[in-house]
């Protein structure tokens, strides 16, 4: 919303002359452009004004700040109005109240905006100082403008004014101030201001334009002579034609209550938004300018590039309005010097057209749902809610419930919105077997005025019988083993294995089978496309994606994924001394690079590594190997980590933490293996720990008390968008007051695709870039909590991804690195969980990677 104090769009009238020669601005913010163009200041700034917010100016008068009213603005001289962007647009005459005038040839004006509202944190103030130099006066000038008319003389000593409506009214001039018209001397004029249908203002047709008079004889008095001084003023407020494609306005060529009969014109001119135009620009713009014996006439199309669309809900229905502000300046002579110059600022919106929205129904049966078009609407219309036969819901509601709703962007600044709803839908009513009907009614508003209306759709389609594609799969020790299924529809489509094509890419590495109802295919589980999941002692938990793709219309018909268990060795322990360790890249550190793990010595790097494994054989001598001796048997053990334990760990976005120890136990006269391996992260609701004494687990609460958690067979949770999810990392099986758990990063991947991930904490603090922050929850000592320092609490509002402008339902997987810290060391992650709390250092701490979905 844009005012002066509740101005909105009004009208104004000036009598006055000038040319520009110089100008000066001062203190501009960026976007904001001010401009002397005639007898008018005109200020402009893009985009000032945010949804929800409001303009007020005011003018700067010595020491005193005046808020310009709207009834002020039309007394004083001031106009402002604003688009459906938020470009504000601000006028004022050069003989306005609060300008220095500088001998009627310099004028100095200082404006302050002030810009508050919903969407603006704290009051923004900003002052605009402007000068404009305006020497050649014109013996007469009418300006007409939004708001008010303006009549300037030049002679001091005013007595009285007699108003003509027509008839006569005499007024003393304190009379006529208090009555709302504005009248002002400067050093060599009179000027004399009136707002639009005034008391003392009338009507008059002039050759079938509706012009509105002002006439006025000033009386001035000096010594025993008395002055008399006519002004008159008239300005249109008719004189339009509106066609669908074609604006005509239409004005008075001889004006008999500002002309003489035998006036001759010196010059015509037509402009935009208050400056002239050259014909070239005239003629690229489509405006013509044109001369009959009666009128005078400018034709503008509608949608031309200097207007603008506005959005309007009348009786709840949608209309448009276009709107354009076009100038007519003219330049006559009257006997042999009176000179007068008339220019007119007329701002025009057409008639509001109704454009019924329109409903295109894309649904294709094969599919399985609705799929509708909503559209075209102006950039100003937002869709809100959604009512159905169970209900009004948000766009969230529905898009949570299973309905795909998205909005579409146009190169001209339209929009459309597309819905899809599953035939399974509630909401979808079925007739027998083949016939379903939706029925909707879609919510919309207009902005910023948040003007409502809605808009119904009725689907209906009947289907054949379809059997679709089916995909079942097994596992042995070795291979995937999946079986695809037509239906009824034949093989009309694709098959992709993390996302190659099946039978472009994949067809000579895999066994694959088909016939007429069939197709089935091997995959081995160490396949490229096969993901890794989780890594245990002796296996390995594996994912093969598969998706059923119609390539002719881009349709996803199926997804199918399959996780099994495979045997795999993943450490070996030998008589002679040497012990071998593999390293597999998982799923949550698909980020990790395995040819930069190390062992605890950093320059032993692997004997073999590629995108997958890193392979590690040394001798339990080297390596940095410790020896731990246990009664009967003797422990050797090392780790794999990124860059070694004496090296400064990556824990940045794009090189996680990682680390697997490495152990084996070698009895008197006998060796035995033994391996142990922590996984960097795991899927399950809670990380289990790694090897040693301190053990690290998160957990997700039911609610803000943290009294009672999920448990494993309770995932995955499901959640509606912005509910809030609590988290809880602590330190278990340990009583030692001088250690904290401190959360160094934290951040959300997609189940299938753990190159898509979202901060949530890092570098021990909430993610700054995030609009719906990471919120840190205090833990005090209690039943359940007998060290507050072991534990840290977090609250997360539930979120989703966007992948090519589709929302991801797959499950969301939360993980997090924790540091313990010794808190009388403190240094570098331990100084601070950004809570008000002393937390220590990592100086001789260990981390441990965790995860969590839902």
């Amino acid at each position: 919303m844009l005012s002066l104090h509740g101005l909105c769009c009004t009208s104004w009238l000036v009598i006055a002359a000038a040319v520009v020669s110089a100008q000066k601005t001062f203190n501009q913010r960026p976007g904001l452009k001010t401009e002397c163009l005639g007898n008018v200041m005109r200020l402009t700034a893009d985009k000032l004004l945010a949804s929800g917010s409001q303009l007020e100016i005011e003018a700067v008068n010595g020491s005193k700040v005046v808020p310009l009213t709207p009834a002020l603005a039309a007394k004083c001289g001031y106009s402002v109005e604003s688009d459906p962007w938020g470009n504000a647009k601000f006028s004022a005459s050069l003989l306005s109240c609060f300008i220095q005038n500088q001998g009627d040839h310099v004028f100095d004006i200082r404006l302050r905006l002030r810009l508050f509202g919903n969407k603006v944190s704290e009051e923004d103030v900003t002052e605009v100082t402007h000068s404009c130099e305006f020497k050649q006066w014109a013996s007469r000038e009418i300006l007409c403008e939004r708001n008010f008319m303006e009549v300037p003389t030049s002679i001091h000593n005013i007595w009285k004014m007699v108003f003509y409506t027509p008839k006569e009214k005499p007024m003393m001039l304190r009379d006529v101030e208090k009555a709302g018209y504005g009248v002002k001397t400067t050093p060599t004029r009179l000027v004399v201001r009136s707002p639009y249908n005034m008391a003392d203002t009338y009507t008059q047709n002039v050759d079938g334009v509706q012009m509105e008079v002002l006439s006025v004889t000033t009386y001035f008095k000096r010594g025993w002579s008395v002055t008399l001084i006519d002004t008159t003023a008239a300005c249109p407020t008719g004189g339009l034609l509106f066609t669908d494609n074609i604006i005509t306005w239409y004005m008075p060529r001889y004006i008999p209550t500002v002309m003489d009969q035998e006036h001759r014109i010196l010059e015509l001119y037509m402009g935009i938004n208050g400056k002239r135009l050259d014909p070239a620009h005239m003629n690229a713009m489509g405006y013509t300018l044109s001369l009959t014996d009666s009128h005078i006439i400018i034709s503008l199309p509608v949608g031309g590039p200097d207007g603008y669309y506005k959005s309007h809900a009348l009786s709840y229905e949608y209309h448009t309005t276009y709107s354009i502000e076009p100038m007519l300046e003219l330049l006559w002579k009257e006997g042999m010097s009176d000179v007068t110059r008339y220019k007119v600022h007329y701002p025009i919106t057409t008639p509001p057209k109704p454009q019924p929205p329109q409903i295109t129904d894309n649904t294709v049966a094969e599919l399985g749902f609705f799929n509708m078009l909503l559209g075209t609407f102006l950039h100003d219309v937002e869709l809100i809610n959604i009512t159905s036969s169970t209900g009004v819901m948000t766009l969230a509601e529905a898009n949570v419930r299973g309905f795909n709703v998205q909005q579409h962007g146009f190169s001209n600044g339209s929009k459309a919105f597309t819905i899809q709803v599953p035939f399974s839908d509630p909401v979808v009513l079925k007739a027998e077997t083949t016939t379903y009907t939706l029925p909707l009614i879609f919510g919309l508003v207009i902005l910023p005025e948040y003007t409502p209306f809605s808009h119904p759709a009725l689907l209906e389609i009947t289907v054949q019988d379809v059997t679709p594609p089916t995909v079942r799969g097994n596992c042995d020790d070795e291979n995937f083993y999946v079986t695809v299924t037509y239906g009824n529809q034949g093989k009309n489509f694709n098959v992709m294995v993390g996302g190659k094509d099946l039978f472009t890419d994949l067809y000579a590495e895999y066994s694959v089978h088909e016939n007429a109802t069939h197709l089935s295919m091997t995959v081995p589980f160490l396949a490229n496309e096969v993901t890794f999941e989780l890594a245990h002692q002796s296996s390995i938990r594996a994912r093969l994606h598969a998706l059923l793709w119609d390539p002719v219309n881009n349709w996803h018909l199926k997804n199918f994924s399959l996780a099994c268990s495979f045997p795999l060795t993943m450490t070996e322990c030998f008589s002679n001394g040497t012990m071998t360790a593999l390293a597999v890249k998982v799923e949550s550190a698909s980020r990790m690079n395995p040819s930069q793990l190390t062992l605890n010595d950093p320059s032993c790097k692997p004997t073999f590594s590629n995108g997958r494994f890193a392979y590690f054989y040394f001798d339990a001598s080297s390596c940095g190997t410790t020896r731990t001796f246990y009664d009967d048997v003797m422990m050797y053990q090392n780790e794999i980590s990124v860059g070694g334990r004496n090296s400064i760990a990556l824990k940045d976005a794009v090189q996680p933490d990682y680390h697997m120890v490495v152990s084996c136990y070698y009895m008197l006269n006998d060796t035995q293996m033994v391996t142990f391996f922590t996984n960097p992260r795991r899927h399950e609701p809670f990380a289990e720990s790694g090897v040693g004494k301190l053990h690290v687990r998160m957990r997700l609460a039911k609610d803000s008390s943290y009294n009672t958690f999920y448990m494993e067979d309770d995932y995955p949770v499901v959640k509606y968008l912005t509910a809030p999810l609590y988290f809880e990392v602590d330190l278990i099986q340990s009583t030692d007051p001088r250690l904290e758990l401190v959360l160094e990063n934290c951040w959300a991947t997609v189940d299938g695709d753990s190159t898509m991930s979202w901060d949530l904490i890092v570098n021990g603090c909430e993610n700054p870039d995030d609009s719906h922050r990471t919120t840190f929850q205090p833990v005090a000592f209690g039943e359940l909590i007998q060290y507050p320092l072991h534990t840290k609490r977090f609250e997360v509002k539930m979120f989703t991804f966007v992948k090519d402008d589709m929302v991801l339902r797959d499950q969301i997987f939360v993980n997090c690195e924790a540091v313990i810290c010794d808190i009388k060391q403190p240094d570098a992650i331990c100084r601070g969980q950004c809570l008000s709390q002393n937390v220590g250092t990592n100086t001789k701490g260990m981390s441990q990677m965790l995860s969590s979905h839902f």
